[in-house]
This record gives C-alpha cells, structure tokens and sequence, in this order.
C-alpha cells in the first residue's frame, strides 16, 4: 500500500482514539472536544510527535519505513503550513496506518506513547482541559 493511502487510513484511526481519550476524561462540550482534538492530532502535533519518536528510538526498522514512506509522498499544497511540518505529520499518519494494518497492538502502544508526549505539554505547550 502507497504511503498516502497509508496516511488517509492513519489520520481516521489516530484521530478516532484522540476523541475516544477525550470523551473518557469527561469532556462533552463539542466545542472544547474540537479544541482539545487539535492539540492532539493538528499536523503540528503530529510531526512534533514524530521528531519526538524518531528521537527516542522506540521504532524499529519496518516502522520508520512506514513513516517515510508517508513522508516521502506527502504533496505540499498547504499555505499556512511549511512543507517539513506538513511530511512529518503525513509520515506519522502513514506510520500508524501501517501498524492499524499489521500489529495493532503496537499501534495502540504508539499512539499511547504520542498522547502521553501531548499530554506531557511538549506537542504545544497545553495541556487537555476539562
């Protein structure tokens, strides 16, 4: 499977466990579940995520192949992004639509990993709020 299509299957399962973490905390009001989704899946999070990963050496050699294949066929048309920030989290898509598809158990693992580094404040600087 191509890279972007990894990523289109990634971006609805990240974000689908985002907003099944923030009902759980108790959050209702739609409003403040979208804001607090964007901390948690905007591209900038995703590829602060991402460099946060890459740094940490927790993904093995299939994984960051799958990271790169997203990231390598990423197609820049955003104006308010830069071109970096826009691959990475297209990489990191791709990466989690890759293990929803082969071991989600490790994707789960993953995701736990890139909510908690949210979480932690060190996606954005914020913190979920209730």
């Amino acid at each position: 499977m191509n890279g972007l299509s990894l990523a289109y299957l990634g971006d609805a399962y990240f974000e689908l466990e985002v907003r099944k973490y923030l009902l759980n905390l108790g959050i209702t009001k739609i409003n403040s579940l979208h804001k607090e989704k964007v901390k948690f899946a905007s591209n900038v999070s995703q590829a602060k995520i991402m460099e946060y990963l890459l740094a940490s050496d927790v993904l093995n050699t299939d994984e960051i192949d799958a990271y790169k294949k997203g990231r390598n066929a990423a197609h820049f048309s955003r104006k308010n992004l830069d071109m970096v920030t826009y691959q990475q989290a297209t990489g990191f898509e791709s990466l989690i639509g890759y293990l929803s598809l082969n071991d989600e158990v490790r994707c789960k693992v993953i995701i736990g990993l890139a909510m908690e580094f949210i979480k932690q404040g060190d996606g954005d600087g914020q913190r979920p709020t209730k």
